[in-house]
Parts: C-alpha cells; structure tokens; sequence
C-alpha cells in the first residue's frame, strides 16, 4: 500500500491541476506520478513534491493527517479561538463554520463546568 500517490492526487485536485501539470511543474517525466502506486518514492523526490505542495514529507508518506510543516519559530497558539480558526480538517474531512461554532461551544461548556 503506497498511500503517497494518494496523498499526491489529492493535494494536486485542490489546486485545480491535474497529475500531469504537476509533473509538469516539478520538471517530470510524464507518468512519473502514476509510478507511485506501484513503488516507493526516493526521498529526493519526496522532498520536491513535499515543497511544492508546501506540507510534511511524514505527510505524503501516510505518518501524520497533519500536512503543515514543523518550524522551529512556530508558537502554538494561546487562543482557543485562535486554535479553531486554525483548525482546518478533522478525520481528513474539512470543518465548517457550523463545525467550528460547535467546537467551540463544547470546550466553552466544558470549561464552565470545570470552574464549578
């Protein structure tokens, strides 16, 4: 199971491109794409698509549903709004406004009842 082909097409469909205009992009041969399916990439290339799409070679490779990329400069946020505007997927799925109220909502009530 090679889930980094997967991972690929998803990540080139909400940019509006096809596989083939990656590969394209990346100065590929056609097809180049297509032969994740079948067999591991080099982390070479890995590390050129992870670039391009701007998220975590752990994220292509399957280990994390989290494609940012960890930063040393990166301060976790102190705002549990903050957190929810940033939240943008859950379970692979992307949250909606109506999602994102409910969140908030059950950690509001959560906290309140902690206090008591």
């Amino acid at each position: 199971m090679f889930p980094t082909f997967e991972k690929v097409r998803e990540l080139a469909r909400k940019k509006g491109l096809s596989l083939n205009q990656v590969e394209e992009k990346l100065g590929y041969s056609r097809n180049t794409l297509y032969s994740l399916k079948r067999q591991k990439v080099s982390s070479e290339r890995l590390q050129e698509i992870a670039d391009y799409f701007n998220v975590s070679t752990d994220y292509l490779l399957g280990r994390t549903d989290n494609p940012t990329i960890a930063t040393d400069n990166q301060t976790p946020p102190d705002d549990i709004d903050e957190i929810i505007a940033n939240a943008m997927m859950f379970d692979g799925k992307p949250l909606t406004e109506e999602d994102k109220r409910a969140i908030r909502g059950i950690i509001a009530g959560y906290m309140s009842s902690k206090d008591k």
